[in-house]
């Protein structure tokens, strides 16, 4: 076992650690475990950077995942090339343990040897602390995003290196603070730079950060959803709704024991937000309106206008203390990985291979709050804390601002119930009656009965357009 846990705050500075957003290409199309491949998108990771065994590295800062793993000197396939790499030799307070390890995750994976090692995060060093050194790794992208490894803070009921082996640092941290000061919060910003003077994203351990604000009563609090007589494993809670310019999207019954609403969970070290298939080719159909989305078979992704303007929020919370945060245009309408003859890719894609919740929410909905992750005290649960930072009115000008005026028309909601099959019939429905009543070709005296059945056709559901 390993020597006894000691951590240190080694100074009175600010808690403030600045994150780096670094983009990068994932390049293995075959490591996402779903039938649905989004690995060839150019993805986003947030770095912060620590010290371990007194070499100092850039890692992926996830609370998707509870483990702390490093790229060793012995990794030597393309994955961990130009990256800096950890060296038993160059460290004097490494202990091995007889313990290999293999990490999986939503998209890649690490194999390696478990041990023990000092570990400085800003002014914290936790001494004897458990983690991995991988010797080889898959699909992570850790050349082009720039990262040696990853640090996981969710709970340990997620960790996959053995609780047997050691305590995942979430647990050493949230040890050593007081009730009062038990957490960490975060904020992922938008600036990306190599010089993290200029980033605009921040993690504060037992703090906030004083640019952002520094009253924790500005929060909406929930605790953090487990089913009945379970652990809690990572940091979720419940989707009230989710609308788009006011109107309801009807979203799919929870597939998590126990819970009477979907659950999200929220994970830095995913770039998307991804939700059930049905759900998700709802939304889109919806916004579609004037074939303003499509979806591209080839990359089994959600494509949309670059120009597609719609406020979409988010209802988070229990039904008693629910609220809304809006997301950014931008979020929902990603042009960041590149622009094809006019199309962006979708902000929020379709993946039933999640088991840890029903939906993700990713960097896309992280960017616009600012995130207080709270351990269990003497007198109340783990909680998450949640300030909207996204003004709507600010984000549509400044979207419109960068893209241009959006010419669809308003998006169509079907309501619930309202199949593809239905849909279709409506639309044959609608062009016999064009027929049957002279109207074809006569949009003069008609133009409500055709508004009705472009909405319908818009909808994607196989694209038809109208003969007028």
């Amino acid at each position: 076992m390993a020597n006894t846990k000691r951590l240190d705050h080694r100074s009175d500075s600010s808690q403030r650690i600045r994150l780096r957003l670094q983009r990068g290409l994932h390049k293995d199309h075959s490591v996402l475990l779903s039938d649905i491949s989004v690995a060839s998108i150019q993805e986003y990771v947030y770095l912060v950077q620590m010290d371990i065994g007194g070499q100092s590295f850039w890692m992926t800062f996830d609370t998707g995942s509870s483990d702390l793993w490093v790229a060793s000197s012995d990794c030597s396939n393309s994955d961990c090339q130009g990256v800096m790499r950890y060296s038993s030799s160059l460290s004097r307070t490494l202990t091995l343990l007889d313990q290999s390890f293999r990490l999986t995750y939503l998209m890649g994976s690490a194999l390696g040897t478990v041990g023990t090692e000092t570990v400085t995060l800003g002014p914290y060093e936790i001494s004897s602390q458990m983690l991995a050194l991988a010797n080889q790794t898959s699909g992570l992208g850790l050349s082009s995003n720039g990262n040696s490894g990853i640090l996981g803070l969710a709970f340990p009921l997620a960790a996959s290196i053995p609780l047997t082996s050691g305590t995942p640092v979430l647990n050493n941290l949230f040890a050593h603070l007081d009730d009062q000061h038990r957490f960490f919060a975060f904020k992922l910003g938008r600036n990306e730079s190599r010089d993290v003077s200029y980033s605009d994203s921040s993690i504060a351990v037992g703090g906030l950060d004083s640019s952002l604000t520094n009253d924790t009563s500005q929060f909406v609090f929930t605790s953090v959803f487990a089913s009945a007589g379970e652990e809690y494993d990572f940091w979720k809670l419940p989707i009230q709704e989710i609308t788009i310019n006011s109107q309801i999207l009807p979203l799919s019954s929870s597939l998590i024991r126990g819970a009477l609403s979907p659950i999200a969970v929220l994970d830095t070290g995913t770039t998307l937000i991804l939700g059930p298939t049905e759900d998700v080719d709802a939304f889109w159909n919806a916004i579609g309106t004037g074939a303003s989305t499509r979806f591209n078979q080839q990359t089994q992704t959600w494509q949309v206008r670059c120009e597609r303007a719609v406020d979409i929020r988010i209802t988070l919370g229990n039904s008693d203390n629910a609220r809304d945060y809006p997301l950014h245009p931008e979020d929902v309408n990603w042009a960041e990985d590149g622009v094809r003859d006019g199309w962006c890719t979708g902000g929020i894609q379709a993946n039933d291979a999640v088991t840890s919740g029903d939906w993700i929410l990713g960097g896309m909905f992280l960017r616009n709050v600012y995130v207080i992750h709270q351990g269990a005290t003497n007198s109340a649960p783990p909680m998450i804390g949640l300030l909207s930072m996204t003004n709507p009115s600010t984000a549509l000008a400044e979207f419109i601002s960068s893209r241009g005026a959006d010419p669809a028309p308003p998006p169509f909601m079907r309501r619930a119930g309202f199949s593809a099959t239905k849909m279709r019939d409506a639309i044959a429905t609608c062009v016999t009656c064009f027929d049957f009543i002279g109207i074809r070709g006569t949009k003069q005296n008609s133009n409500h009965v055709l508004d009705f059945a472009e909405n319908i056709a818009a909808s994607n559901f196989g694209y038809w357009q109208l003969q007028q």
